[in-house]
């Protein structure tokens, strides 16, 4: 990581969103090109989804995309699709310091709750989001569905 101070910003230009999509992959493998992580974001980006950048040197190193919702359990809440830092920023508190500016986010936009799934496997990421304060408070259930064309 360079010495140059971190900042974080939202990618809201087509040129910020194609410097995510490296960075987004580590997440997400199986995003076939650029252009399919473009045409999802755009599409989520309808739904309300924002994705906020940590940069280093102009360079995306964490990413934390997120929408703010509400429903009957929560009331409004803002809600982590996506939480990742490159390989070589891990340990340097980027994740923290994205899920501190999501919190802020969503106080400011009047939310109870910031929620987020991860895999039951996942043992780092659960015990990272522990150390950040957030406590499991539920077990989501899901099924795949062959949509129909």
């Amino acid at each position: 990581m360079s010495n140059s101070p971190a900042v974080l910003h939202h990618a809201d230009t087509p040129e910020a969103l194609r410097a995510c999509y490296a960075v987004m992959k580590q997440l997400r493998p199986h995003l076939q090109s650029e252009a399919e992580f473009l045409g999802r974001v755009a599409r989520q980006v309808a739904e309300g989804y924002r994705l906020l950048a940590e940069w280093q040197d102009d360079q995306p190193v964490a990413l934390a995309g997120y929408r703010l919702q509400e429903n009957l359990v929560y009331g409004k809440f803002l809600y982590v699709d996506d939480l990742v830092t490159t390989e070589a920023a891990r340990g340097s508190q980027c994740g923290a310091r994205l899920l501190d500016a999501l919190s802020d986010i969503a106080a400011q936009s009047g939310c109870v709750r910031l929620t987020l799934d991860t895999g039951l496997a996942n043992a780092l990421a659960q015990r990272f989001y522990f150390r950040q304060g957030l406590l499991t408070s539920s077990i989501r259930f899901g099924k795949s569905i062959t949509p129909i064309q």
